[in-house]
């Protein structure tokens, strides 16, 4: 589950990374700039949700070796 979470992390970013690319800094609320904008909070969500998860089964694991 290790390896899953930590793929799925660095899919997360890569997606953040593109869509950065994306983006036009001058007007970032049109076209597809609004597209990559939610895609960058999108990404940045899941980052954090995966984040959550592994840290929870750090703390369950512990608590089971207890």
């Amino acid at each position: 589950m290790k390896i899953f979470t930590t793929i799925l992390i660095l899919l997360a970013v890569a997606l953040i990374i593109f869509n950065v690319t994306l983006l036009d800094f001058e007007n970032p609320f049109e076209g597809n700039s609004m597209i990559a904008l939610i895609g960058i909070v999108a990404s940045f969500c899941a980052v954090f949700i995966l984040l959550i998860f592994k840290i929870s089964k750090k703390i369950e694991q512990k608590l089971k070796n207890q």
